[in-house]
């Protein structure tokens, strides 16, 4: 059993077809089915089921996916410390949902690391790919939140991807609004005087996506609402269309939208519970230390 097996193992689970998968791995499909078959003939098990509309994983291939992905995120991450061509710069990756403190905590890591040189990657994705991304080792560590609504499905999921949450503060819930905004003056605010403005929300995309959603009042059906990929994209749908989100109120703590913004206490609470994640048993890196220890300090204040 070689890592470029596993890697064959883990792209073929994301195709629709040994053909596709071949094409991305810069192989021919003979090639890659006899590998295949190969380490099925080593391990005992049939990972895959080949039927005339593509390939399947069988239930011991499925169990035995989940080992590859670890074993190949391993890997990466010694191959991205050892073999680069540059081997003394710094590499390291966080997975985070879309909050303010988490980014400012990461700049202030790095900051204090001061590393000659590094390549860092600052993930700001979907819930389920926060998870993925730890439970695989592509990051040390993960930033999520949960609310009452979805508490015991992230809960499941944690313990199913084999991962420890560790809280950092629990938070009331905000509207954010453009200054601009009709209702920007009012000191609290209800579901009822937002129910004719679109409410713009996160999209988590799947059958999952009301349990996996980042936002409070994740269970409320708003009339209108605009789903958006990324922080950017949701402020200037906020700004044009006098739309709203709802949150911790952290948005208006970012540099970049602290003079458009304003974050008003919504009367319907639904508290958040915002934290950090690893994978169960892991020895944490001195940056994840560094960042850990950055993410508690802004939590505090």
């Amino acid at each position: 059993m070689t890592i470029l097996q596993l890697k064959y193992i883990v792209v073929i689970s994301m195709s629709s077809s040994m053909r596709e998968a071949a094409s991305k791995l810069y192989v021919s499909q003979p090639a890659l089915s006899a590998s295949v078959r190969d380490l099925e003939e080593e391990l005992g098990i049939k990972i895959f089921e080949r039927t005339n509309k593509g390939i399947n994983l069988t239930e011991a291939g499925r169990e035995f996916l989940e080992s590859a992905k670890q074993a190949v995120g391993q890997y990466e991450i010694v191959e991205n410390k050892y073999l680069k061509l540059d081997p003394e710069k710094d590499y390291y990756s966080i997975s985070m949902q879309h909050y303010v403190f988490a980014v400012h905590a990461f700049v202030n890591s790095i900051k204090k690391r001061s590393s000659d040189a590094f390549s860092y990657l600052i993930k700001e994705t979907k819930t389920e790919e926060v998870l993925q991304n730890v439970r695989d080792y592509k990051s040390e560590i993960g930033v999520l939140s949960y609310a009452e609504s979805n508490k015991n499905i992230i809960g499941k999921l944690l313990k199913g991807y084999d991962l420890d949450f560790y809280p950092l503060k629990v938070c009331s819930t905000y509207v954010y609004l453009s200054k601009n905004h009709p209702l920007s003056g009012e000191k609290e605010l209800s579901v009822e005087q937002l129910k004719d403005y679109p409410c713009v929300i996160f999209d988590q995309t799947g059958d999952s996506e009301f349990y996996l959603s980042e936002e409070a009042l994740s269970g409320y059906h708003f009339k209108k609402v605009i789903k958006t990929g990324d922080r950017a994209t949701s402020c200037e749908v906020m700004t044009m269309l006098g739309g709203f989100a709802i949150g911790t109120g952290g948005m208006t703590d970012s540099i970049a939208v602290k003079d458009v913004f304003v974050s008003i206490k919504l009367k319907e609470e639904d508290t958040l519970t915002i934290g950090y994640i690893t994978k169960k048993n892991h020895i944490i890196s001195d940056f994840g230390n560094l960042y850990i220890n950055e993410l508690k300090k802004l939590a505090a204040g």
